[in-house]
This record gives structure tokens, C-alpha cells and sequence, in this order.
């Protein structure tokens, strides 16, 4: 929940109170919530609210250590209305959140490394103010739960996540997330490490599994990565799916290296 004050025109003062509901939710979830203003001093005319989804970015191009607030989508959730001095008005809002958006928990606890936020933007009286971030939670879909769920059986750990800049092939991110893990079980000597990346649609998500020093999934001439698709929906346990996947990858990192 956020509460602030926006300063109107002739000093007077607006609360704005945004309040996120039906949290944690999933890449293409509805975010619902409400939007609670009370008038000042005087009559206001608010042009428009606009929800903006935010998030960390690494951008290595400018230093191991700068990361950038990039913004990644926005949803206008009411145009222009009159805000009567002393009154209260109230905002409910839908909004269907990006299939790409980038997941920050499982298994009920965050994930080590990643920020995400929404902001709520008010028009008022022609001048713009963007207020603090509320925290965003995403949790997995199906499909990327039981690809979690396949590495953790083949002794994979995960270390930590975040986002890269740029854009993978398919996607329509400014952005990738990578969730980056120990290696271990069967592949402790077969991989030094191993990156796991999710690209979905409204159908399926695509499973990017690289291993080793090949720099970013964007770099030109990277093909050191192996991919398949599941539908977003299975049920399937994808152990021997991925473990087949990462001897694949293990062999092309042994020809390549």
C-alpha cells in the first residue's frame, strides 16, 4: 500500500491511497486493486491514472555494478474526472499483467536479487506526479514451476536471479531474467554452472538453459544454449526432459570449448 500527499494547485493537498490486492499472481495474472482519493482544499480535475510496472535491470555494457529502473509496461486505469475539495473517490482497477513479466518468489519465498514494483501515476491539473513504488510479488506458472522443480531433483541449487538489458529472440522485453544456480547430482562435473531463462506467451514458455563463460544471450554468434517449449499449463514432470536437454548442452559446450 502506498499513501502520499500530491500538492495541488493554490497549496491545496490530495491524498492518493493505492492498494494492490489478490497477491502473490502469475505472468499474464490480473493485478486488481484500488485507487482512494481525497480532495484537498479546493476542486481538482484529475486527467488520468495510469499504472507502471517497473524493475531492476543489470546493464553490463556500463559496469559489473550499474543496474537501471527500467519500465516495462503501463495500463491507464481511469481517464479525466472531477475530485470535489473534502471528498472521496475511489478507483477499482484489472489490469492483465505482461506473460513475460519476470517471476520474484517461489516456493513461497523471494528470490534472491530481484526488484519489482508498480508505481501510480496522477495526471493532475496538467502536471504529472509518479508516486513511490508498491512491491510487485510473481510467483511461477505451471510450466516454470516444474522446471524449478526438475532442477532441484537433478541436484541443481538456486543461487540467486536478475535481469539482464536486452532482448532475447521471441521475446518483446527490453529485458531477460536469469535464475542462476550451483550445479550438482549428475552434472556436478559435467557443467560449471548453469543459467536458467523463461520466455512465455499466453500458450507455452520456452525454457533456455547455458552453462559456462558465453556472455549474454543476446551476444551475436551465441548459440551455446539449449531450448524447448512446454505449455504453460502441463502438469508433467520435465526431469527427463531438461536432463536430456542439459547433456545436450553439455556436449555442445565440450565441441565448442
Amino acid at each position: 500500500m502506498v499513501l502520499r500527499i500530491i500538492k495541488g494547485i493554490m497549496g491545496s493537498g490530495v491524498s492518493v491511497d493505492t492498494v494492490l490486492s489478490e497477491q502473490p499472481l502469475a505472468p499474464g495474472g490480473t493485478l486488481r486493486g484500488e485507487v482512494t482519493f481525497n480532495g484537498g482544499d479546493v476542486d481538482q480535475k484529475v486527467e488520468s491514472i495510469t499504472l507502471e510496472f517497473t524493475a531492476l535491470v543489470e546493464e553490463d555494457a556500463k559496469g559489473a555494478e550499474h543496474a537501471a529502473t527500467y519500465h516495462f509496461f503501463r495500463a491507464q486505469v481511469s481517464g479525466p474526472f472531477q475530485l470535489t475539495a473534502g471528498t472521496t473517490h475511489s478507483v477499482p482497477f484489472e489490469v492483465q499483467t505482461p506473460w513475460e513479466t519476470p517471476i520474484n518468489t517461489y516456493n513461497g519465498r523471494p528470490l534472491v536479487g530481484m526488484k519489482l514494483g508498480v508505481s501510480t501515476e496522477l495526471a493532475l491539473d496538467m502536471a504529472i506526479d509518479k508516486g513511490d513504488l508498491d512491491p510487485l510479488t510473481v510467483e511461477p506458472l505451471a510450466a516454470q514451476t516444474k522446471a524449478l522443480e526438475a532442477l532441484e531433483a537433478l541436484g541443481f541449487v538456486l543461487q540467486e536471479a536478475d535481469l539482464e538489458a536486452g532482448t532475447v529472440s521471441g521475446s518483446h522485453m527490453p529485458f531477460y531474467q536469469e535464475l542462476e544456480y550451483w550445479t550438482g547430482g549428475e552434472f556436478s562435473d559435467k557443467l560449471p554452472n548453469l543459467e536458467m531463462t523463461f520466455l512465455t506467451n499466453a500458450s507455452t514458455t520456452d525454457v533456455l538453459l547455458q552453462t559456462g563463460n558465453t556472455g549474454s544471450l543476446t551476444a551475436p554468434g551465441n548459440d551455446v544454449y539449449q531450448r524447448f517449449t512446454v505449455p504453460n499449463d502441463t502438469t508433467d514432470d520435465l526431469t527427463d526432459q531438461i536432463r536430456t536437454q542439459l547433456e545436450q548442452l553439455s556436449q555442445r559446450r565440450g565441441v565448442a570449448g
